[in-house]
């Protein structure tokens, strides 16, 4: 795959593998942690037992489909572009697979925008909505210099991998519109059809009994 950006990519991979300590590995390490297939798998979980739990089916595949079915057209990707990794071997590095697009990226794009999209409009104070949008911000910002710095990935590898990310949630945010308002619109108690209230207002009000 032609990369427009291959000089910028390996002069930022070059610069970071060359400034790479133990403490600043150790840093580095404890933030990739948010976007690993670990973490992300037990978020997952609690998540998946609490939608049974409520019966909100709707947020249910959503989460399913945006957050695992989008980890999963990253690995298509991957397969497909096979790019290789800035560094296989090193003092603080040990990688395998492929490049592109960062994994651990496109999964922290996945798990905390929508966990924000979940949470957005629950809330009224404008304050508490930047504040969520901010953290989910952050926490994808963090696991994506995260992988750059180790070596694990090109910086267009982690680019790619949020506005992939992003885009896969606006589509599943869109296509699973008609699902939610499905939801909404259908009430506990079934209505009385438009004929039935046709004839209740033709009948009128009961006539007055001539012995009253």
């Amino acid at each position: 795959m032609i990369n427009p950006l291959a000089g910028p990519d390996h002069e930022v991979a070059g610069w970071f593998h060359a400034h790479l300590t133990r403490t600043f590995v150790s840093v580095l390490r404890a933030f990739t942690e948010f976007g690993s297939s670990e973490w992300i798998g037990v978020v997952l979980f609690f998540m998946v037992l609490y939608f049974v739990w409520k019966k909100y089916w709707p947020s249910l595949v959503t989460l399913v489909v945006a957050v695992p079915g989008g980890m999963l057209l990253n690995e298509l990707l991957k397969q497909l572009v096979q790019r290789h990794r800035p560094f296989v071997d090193g003092p603080f590095v040990d990688w395998s697979g492929y490049s592109f697009a960062s994994g651990h990226t496109i999964g922290a794009t996945l798990l905390y925008g929508q966990l924000a999209l979940f949470i957005l409009p629950a809330m009224k104070a404008r304050h508490w909505r930047k504040l969520t949008v901010c953290s989910a911000a952050m926490l994808i910002i963090l696991v994506g210099f995260s992988r750059i710095a180790l070596g694990a990935h090109f910086l267009t590898d982690v680019l790619a991998a949020i506005v992939f990310g992003v885009l896969w949630l606006a589509f599943c945010l869109f296509a699973g519109k008609p699902m939610r308002r499905a939801v909404v619109l259908s009430p506990a108690v079934p209505l009385v059809d438009e004929a039935a209230l046709v004839r209740i207002q033709e009948t009128g009000p009961p006539a007055q009994s001539l012995l009253s």
